[in-house]
């Protein structure tokens, strides 16, 4: 065979090249964890292929990859061999050669200038939702997300984004891997693969750390057409974990809910049931989401599919999309007995997706359990597990069953998930949205607000007791009193009543109860004043002394020829009139109350900077010269006293 064929990628290849039988296939960059051994039992279980030659270069201390040759006879045709080698990752070269000599390799051209260039290549899961754990915030790696919606054979397809989302450590990536594994090979009905193959794709592991953080997405966005003849995108979407050590009830909210308004599939995985608490988080999840998305009028997301893993209960309702179909219309229906709080939540579920699916799926085994070495080979998996595993992921990416992504009624290409992302992220990192809490802190939020409320409807009762709109004026002094009293009563009104969240929790409610208490003195205050006529009277009598200063200094001034300064004390007596009138009618009709209030502050004005100290002062004069004569006239009389003692 002398014919060279070339092409740029696995997926091209497959697509672009049926070769006649017994042909030889020439390949390299391999990982490292891939060994000869490994090649032998490949073809042994895979009966497209039979392996002739391991040969590998000499790889650098830091490859990730080995460049060498591997050769493979194909006994039926290329497309078949390039699927079953795609599982490990085997990278074809940008040409693949077909040679009559065994020992051919291929040309040092062919090869890749580095072990990046091969990782750029190669189909992996990338992170473009970044988490930090030192200030809990999400940060969108940009060009990461450009690099793989942007490419000019995608962009401007529609997307379909399925994702899965759930607590920690339940399997969410190992699901995500079998759809890996569906996508390479759906057209082959043997696509779940061989039972000794190991699970490669997103990260996983077992264990009882979370593995995930942030949000992946899959570098290869596979083409799809639809029955109908459109092509549309696919992407696959792994998320943190919710409810591990490490993140808080916001890191877990920001995560489902941007999961949830970017995906067009949102796969909910629970373990064994659906709680009520499930679906209390899920309420407070997507409830997150609707808020940081614009006004809407229909429901925000599409399809949510509740994967309930390990079903215990197939005697009640039997594995499979059925079953978990009967078991989801009773767990969320809404029935008349109920309390309010449990209708709200299922409500609210009914009122953010237009499809709601369940899918029950039996436990994979004790071997997936308990096995620290388990790779993901099917021999380890229970034979229930695979079957229900063989419906559930064509129901999700099967071509007729694909759901495109839309935003308020509007298909959403690539090219537009890529701006969605950007200003989702936006909204999470700022401060308009309020930060979900703990059920507990919820809680004892709600329980001190409740007993600060308490608290000052007990302040403001004793108050309008001495100085309510019925009540006469009182003094300030003893205002001032009563306020005490009550703030006291108030204060240890809110410390009797039992509440949650500790001592250093309640104290912070406490100091906004006393801030809160002054505010309302200050309003009982003014309202007191407004009741001492002579308070009422202060504007236009403030107003008429200024009238009447103004019109004895223009008379004087006007006597002794200084006419501007008579002609300027004419002008405040017509606006200080003017300004009287106005008062009048607003105090009258309730008109133009704008008006009346900055009269009464410029009188205000007037009078404490102006008449009050005036005032002062002539009585202060008027008490001194009263003490004065009254000493001068103890002096006198005790004077003519002492004399008329002499005299007698």
């Amino acid at each position: 065979m002398s014919k060279n064929n070339r092409f740029t990628s696995a997926g091209q290849a497959s697509k672009n090249i049926i070769q006649p039988p017994s042909c030889v296939l020439h390949y390299y960059n391999v990982p490292l964890c891939v060994t000869e051994e490994t090649f032998v039992k490949l073809c042994e279980d895979h009966e497209v292929l039979s392996f002739i030659k391991y040969k590998v270069f000499d790889p650098k201390p830091s490859a990730k990859t080995l460049s060498g040759l591997l050769e493979w006879e194909c006994k039926t045709d290329a497309v078949e061999a390039l699927t079953v080698l795609n599982h490990y990752q085997i990278r074809v070269p940008s040409k693949l050669y077909e040679e009559e000599e065994d020992d051919a390799l291929p040309d040092s051209d062919a090869l890749p200038d580095s072990d990046d260039e091969v990782e750029l290549d190669k189909p992996r899961p990338i992170q473009i939702v970044l988490a930090h754990e030192d200030d809990h915030n999400f940060e969108l790696d940009e060009s990461a997300l450009e690099k793989i919606l942007l490419q000019e054979h995608i962009k401007d397809l529609n997307i379909v984004v399925v994702s899965v989302a759930g607590a920690f450590r339940k399997g969410k990536s190992f699901l995500l891997d079998f759809m890996l594994r569906y996508m390479y090979n759906r057209t082959s009905p043997c696509w779940i693969g061989g039972n000794t193959e190991p699970l490669t794709g997103f990260t996983w592991r077992g264990g009882c750390e979370r593995e995930t953080t942030g949000i992946q997405i899959w570098s290869e966005v596979f083409v799809i057409e639809k029955p109908n003849g459109t092509k549309v995108a696919v992407l696959l979407m792994d998320t943190q974990g919710a409810f591990d050590s490490q993140s808080t009830i916001k890191d877990c909210a920001t995560v489902f809910a941007l999961s949830t308004m970017t995906s067009s599939v949102q796969v909910y995985n629970l373990s064994q049931n659906i709680q009520e608490d499930d679906l209390q988080h899920l309420q407070l999840f997507t409830e997150y989401g609707r808020l940081a998305m614009e006004e809407i009028y229909q429901k925000p997301f599409q399809t949510l599919m509740f994967l309930i893993r390990d079903w215990s209960y197939p005697y009640e309702h039997a594995y499979g999309l059925e079953g978990g179909k009967k078991f989801l219309e009773k767990r969320l229906q809404v029935k008349q007995n109920q309390h309010e709080e449990l209708q709200n939540v299922r409500k609210h579920i009914h009122s953010c997706f237009s499809n709601l699916g369940c899918f029950l799926l039996p436990h994979p085994g004790l071997k997936v359990a308990t096995n620290p070495n388990f790779d993901g080979r099917l021999n380890d998996i229970d034979e229930d597990f695979k079957n229900e595993l063989r419906n559930l992921v064509p129901l999700l990416l099967a071509p007729e069953n694909l759901v495109e992504k839309e935003i308020s009624g509007s298909k959403v290409t690539c090219r537009d998930l890529v701006e969605y992302f950007k200003a989702y992220i936006k909204i999470y990192q700022g401060e308009e949205l309020p930060h979900p809490k703990s059920m507990l802190q919820a809680t004892a939020e709600a329980n001190n607000l409740a007993a600060v409320a308490g608290a000052k409807d007990l302040y403001s009762k004793g108050m309008e007791q001495v100085c309510g709109g019925d009540k006469p004026y009182i003094a300030p002094a003893d205002l001032e009193r009563k306020h005490q009293d009550s703030r006291e009563s108030a204060i240890q009104h809110f410390r009797s009543v039992k509440k949650m969240g500790g001592e250093e929790f309640c104290r912070r409610y406490q100091e906004q109860l006393e801030a809160e208490i002054e505010e309302i003195y200050a309003n009982f205050v003014k309202h007191n004043d407004g009741k001492n006529i002579f308070y009422a009277a202060r504007t236009p009598a403030t107003l008429f002394a200024v009238m009447f200063a103004m019109y004895i200094i223009s008379g004087l001034t006007g006597f002794l020829g200084m006419n501007s300064i008579a002609a300027l004390c004419n002008l405040v007596l017509g606006m200080a009139l003017i300004s009287f009138c106005t008062w009048a009618y607003v105090k009258y009709s309730g008109e133009f109350r704008e008006v009346g209030t900055a009269i009464d502050q410029i009188a205000e004005a007037i009078w404490e900077q102006v008449l009050k100290p005036m005032s002062d002062n002539l009585m202060e004069d008027h008490m001194r010269q009263s003490v004065k004569n009254s000493i001068k006239a103890g002096l006198t009389e005790q004077v003519a006293h002492h004399a008329r003692l002499k005299t007698d």
